[in-house]
């Protein structure tokens, strides 16, 4: 017959894990080393996200402002150019917004 085990509830609250009071995970323990290694996984899976999220809005925000330059940069450019930059500037800038604050949104 299996060994009840206890459980531990785990939530999601996004917060970094605590580790106990030794120096790492006490590898003897088993299932409570595996627990906190999956939670410092998580933290650390969900910190990389937001910081790509974070990255790619601000790339985008870059791009809707040199879009903007370029629509409003007169016979410098091709008119088709220009047509193009404005939409992707009116388009882009709001997405850049919106991922942004997905990024920061809690967990």
């Amino acid at each position: 017959m299996m060994a009840v085990s206890h459980l531990t509830t785990v939530s999601d609250s996004g917060g970094e894990p605590t580790k106990s009071a030794s120096a790492g995970p006490d590898f003897g323990r088993g299932a409570d080393a595996a627990t906190w290694r999956m939670r410092q996984l998580q933290f650390e899976a969900r910190a990389l996200g937001r910081e790509q999220l974070e990255t790619l809005g601000r790339d985008l925000s870059s791009l809707a402002t040199r879009a903007a330059e370029i629509a409003a940069g007169g016979e410098a450019y091709p008119v088709g150019a220009r047509e193009l930059a404005s939409r992707l500037a009116d388009d882009l800038a709001p997405k850049a917004q919106l991922l942004m604050s997905l990024a920061r949104r809690e967990d």
